[in-house]
């Protein structure tokens, strides 16, 4: 006799909950809040929320690339940090700019703050895949050392006065809908592709599945190790570039424990840390949620330390309903 509830096809609401979870979870969070709080379906509060997400969207993105293979990247804050200084020097009007002849054209600022993003996930990267150093050592030690850097770069100060084509990226609209919202669906859209269309993409999954097998069958694995670093340092190098266009000012104290909220998305959305499985759209959903929960915390006037008591419980049953799973394969 079947105890269980099945769905037309045969699913078992389990199997649904377990695929869908995360999905219903939005839903349900949207549909509560919007009955709590007349504003929360205003136009310009979505809008906000979405804005908001797009930084740890991004950041999310990349450590997808990254939990998939069996790694962490504790960095990507320090780095946005990083990459958001290097990128604000050249497209600073203050005199007291970083770089001689600044401000150059915002797409010589933005190739420069990915291109310092590029270079940390290249050094973590290369640790970790030819030394074989536990990726939670190496991201760990490139924490405290791209924020060094970001201080002695910056000598401790904020880079203030950015210019306005610069700071378009992170406060200019397009047909009404922020920049923001634009770069992180179009990340979204090209990760989505990258993972599900191409041979890197099931090679990123079979590494993160069975690194010994991988290997044996002829994979590269410790090219593909050492790509989704670079790729996760090229996203965080853009996150901290909008985070500084939206401020109006690089601050050497920005994304700080944003690794936290990148790491909390992409385990709520799915991807498991044991490697192999998990989607890029359940990361977004994962980071929409969390944007959408500290918004309406917000909107309730909930203090900011409840939210993060809120967020580590998210976090711990994302991972125990992983664990569980786990155990049933």
């Amino acid at each position: 006799m079947q105890t269980r509830t099945t769905t037309a096809r045969g699913w078992t609401a389990t199997s649904v909950i377990q695929r869908y979870g995360i999905f219903i979870a939005l839903l349900l969070l949207c549909l509560t809040l919007a009955v709590i709080n007349d504003n929360f379906l205003s136009t310009r509060n979505l809008l906000n929320v979405l804005r908001q997400t797009s930084i740890n969207g991004i950041l999310a993105i990349g450590m997808t690339f990254v939990i998939l293979t069996r790694g962490i990247d504790l960095s990507v804050g320090s780095v946005a940090a990083f990459a958001g200084v290097v990128a604000a020097s050249l497209a600073t009007t203050s005199s007291t700019g970083m770089i001689a002849g600044a401000p150059y054209p915002a797409l010589v600022a933005i190739l420069a703050g990915l291109a310092a993003g590029v270079a940390c996930g290249s050094v973590s990267g290369a640790i970790v895949a030819r030394f074989n150093v536990p990726a939670f050592v190496v991201t760990l030690g490139m924490l405290s050392a791209a924020r060094g850097l970001t201080l002695l770069y910056s000598g401790g100060r904020p880079i203030p006065a950015l210019t306005e084509e610069f700071r378009w990226i992170g406060t200019g609209s397009i047909w009404g809908i922020p920049v923001p919202i634009f770069l992180l669906l179009g990340t979204f859209a090209v990760a989505h592709f990258v993972l599900t269309q191409t041979r890197f993409g099931r090679h990123v999954y079979a590494v993160g599945g069975n690194p010994h097998a991988a290997k044996v069958s002829g994979l590269p694995v410790r090219r593909i190790r050492f790509s989704v670093y670079v790729i996760a340092g090229a996203l965080a190098g853009l996150a901290g570039m909008l985070l500084a266009a939206r401020t109006g000012s690089a601050l050497p104290q920005a994304g700080i424990a944003y690794e936290l909220d990148a790491i909390a998305a992409v385990v709520i959305g799915g991807t498991s840390l044991a490697g192999g499985v998990g989607r890029v759209s359940g990361t977004l959903i994962g980071a929409l949620l969390i944007g959408v929960m500290n918004n309406g915390l917000d909107l309730m006037g909930v203090e900011s330390y409840y939210q993060q008591v809120i967020k580590g419980i998210l976090i711990v049953a994302a991972v125990m309903l992983d664990q569980s799973k786990n155990k049933q394969d």
